[in-house]
């Protein structure tokens, strides 16, 4: 009786400290939860730039995926923060991943001028799945890149991308034209790329 009694208590001690390990592996930490909760879902976040060294190595951090949990208020509220973000007068955008403000967390919202009226939509985990041969050419800018834009070649014409709803459906779906850049952009933050890197890139190519 004692032996079943000590083996039952050890394996639930072994199932505590596994869910502790998960929950702390996809939801956000103290420091990310602090940036989060310092204020209303109605302000903007800092949004962090790369001539700040601190913020520039965030930046080239590679982000973590996130668990979907509908019913989870500090990911509720970095939802709307990160949205008034990029609609702020000082950082508006067409898009904006969560590195961009200091959360390390597979999250973007995109602008999708693909669909009527240009909405704006939140993505949690997407992953580009297929890229075209195709290319195409547009000026690039970035929110963490201040005063500059440059004109890159090598983007991808059409892209299949997966992702989770904020009511944790997963979804796929396939893109094309100037939206799927946007999608391109904001899924490189999400791994630690900037738009820069493409630049170098091609320049790279055309001196070869």
């Amino acid at each position: 009786m004692k032996n079943h009694l000590f083996l039952s208590f050890t394996l639930l001690f072994i199932f505590n400290c596994s869910s502790t390990k998960n929950t702390v592996k996809y939801s956000f930490s103290a420091e990310e939860v602090k940036l989060i909760m310092n204020a209303d879902s109605l302000k903007p976040m800092r949004v962090y730039k790369i001539n700040n060294k601190k913020d520039s190595l965030l930046l080239r951090t590679k982000s973590a995926y996130i668990k979907v949990n509908p019913k989870d208020v500090i990911l509720q509220n970095f939802v709307k923060r990160l949205y008034v973000t990029v609609r702020d007068s000082i950082s508006m955008g067409v898009g904006i991943a969560a590195p961009q403000v200091g959360i390390l967390k597979n999250i973007i919202w995109v602008q999708r001028f693909d669909k009527e009226n240009f909405p704006f939509e939140v993505y949690l985990n997407p992953k580009i799945t297929k890229y075209s041969n195709k290319k195409q050419t547009y000026r690039e800018g970035c929110l963490s890149i201040p005063n500059r834009t440059d004109t890159l070649n090598n983007r991808a014409y059409s892209i299949t991308i997966e992702y989770n709803k904020m009511n944790g459906e997963h979804k796929k779906e396939s893109i094309e034209s100037f939206t799927s850049v946007i999608f391109q952009h904001e899924i490189d933050h999400l791994n630690g790329i900037l738009y820069l890197d493409h630049l170098k890139k091609e320049i790279s190519d055309l001196k070869n």
